[in-house]
């Protein structure tokens, strides 16, 4: 198949991988991709946060910058009209963003089979955390797009509730959950250069990657860092970065367990496996609510024993006692309860770490696999088309 792949993705982070791993998976897979969006990711390095786009956020205010994101779906929708006629795509397959309705345009125009990834509530999210300054507007364009599609693939049953109740007739909904590439996250042990490289030698080490922030709330970790039950000493390795690093330090140096705390900054993604192949627990302290998280795959993968809240989303990926400690969000002490408990039970690490290994496997948690799920709803619906 011929397929046109839309985003308005301005940032090289997270949301960059998931596009570059599903549509390499459906390359593998013998289909030609031809890419719509912006421009500025190709040459960003990883963990940018979009240039320009960034700096409008910043300083255009919120009802002008909003009327702009609107306004681009026009843009986008020529440009899409361009690629249609030029390439003669066989179907479209769009990444959901708020005022994004250029894909439902071009599905009517030139009656394309889409697919909307949905992986957030935009609409929601972005009220309760930046503030929606035209709401009625931006609750419409969501709504529109995720009815017009052809189907919607939200990340998970949480999110795939939410389109749902939103008016989407549940037979046009598929949940496709984030995933690993096999060949990048393969467990081939702990990388011994990197423990060497930063002192990790015989330490025991609670890990973290990604963007931390306060809400984490990662310094509840540090008061755990002072030698165990074992004499062991223990670390904590963040892989990543963000605004929550300097409590992190703070509560480090306040207890005298600064020599225990590594922050490495922005990692090439190339280069996380190894970093984490280091850790001996694998934290996923908080969630949102209808995330799936790409860190806990990759924590799958390497067959780290996680610790990691019992929520429902959660509950879609990992099974308590099995591939992970799942701890109550709601109970103050849960978290460390979890942690410490694997902190002293060196069996109980290997048990949780060898059902983390057979979940990706079990659960077909890969970008190939999730590759074959798009297909197999695309020849659905092409089929659909021909018979209609």
């Amino acid at each position: 198949m011929k397929i046109l792949y839309h985003h308005r993705i301005a940032s090289k982070d997270g949301q960059f991988v998931h596009i570059e791993e599903l549509t390499n998976a459906l390359k593998r897979r013998g289909h030609e991709i031809i890419m719509v969006g912006p421009g500025m990711v190709e040459s960003d390095g990883f963990g940018s946060e979009g240039g320009l786009v960034s700096r409008l956020k910043r300083y255009v205010p919120g009802m002008l910058y909003e009327l702009m994101e609107l306004a681009y779906s026009l843009h986008a929708y020529l440009k899409l009209r361009r690629a249609v006629k030029e390439h003669k795509p066989d179907c479209l397959y769009e990444r959901y963003n708020l005022y994004l309705l250029s894909g439902v345009w071009l599905k009517k125009s030139f009656g394309l089979p889409m697919l909307l990834e949905v992986n957030a509530p935009l609409f929601n999210e972005r009220k309760k955390y930046n503030g929606i300054a035209l709401p009625r507007l931006a609750r419409w364009s969501e709504r529109t797009a995720w009815r017009n599609a052809s189907a919607v693939l939200p990340v998970t049953e949480v999110l795939a509730n939410m389109v749902e109740q939103a008016g989407v007739e549940r037979e046009r909904i598929l949940v496709i959950h984030n995933g690993i590439c096999e060949e990048r996250f393969k467990d081939t042990g702990t990388d011994d250069e990197i423990r060497t490289k930063l002192g990790l030698q015989n330490k025991l080490v609670l890990g973290f990657t990604g963007f931390v922030r306060e809400w984490h709330r990662l310094e509840r970790v540090v008061s755990l860092l002072k030698c165990g039950q074992d004499g062991r000493q223990r670390h904590l390795l963040l892989v990543g970065d963000g605004p929550a690093r300097k409590q992190i330090e703070d509560r480090a140096r306040e207890l005298g367990v600064e020599d225990s705390v590594t922050i490495t900054g922005v990692i090439d993604r190339e280069n996380v496996s190894s970093y984490v192949s280091c850790f001996d627990i694998a934290l996923q302290p908080d969630v949102v609510e209808y995330a799936s998280p790409l860190k806990l795959f990759e924590y799958l993968a390497l067959g780290r024993a996680i610790v990691a809240p019992d929520t429902a989303n959660i509950r879609e990926i990992l099974a308590h006692e099995y591939s992970a400690l799942l701890f109550d969000p709601k109970q103050k002490d849960s978290f460390l309860e979890a942690v410490t408990r694997l902190l002293n039970d060196p069996g109980l690490r290997e048990k949780i770490g060898q059902g983390a290994r057979h979940t990706i496997t079990e659960k077909r948690f890969t970008w190939d696999a999730n590759a074959a799920r798009v297909e197999a709803r695309f020849q659905s619906l092409m089929t659909q088309k021909s018979e209609g």
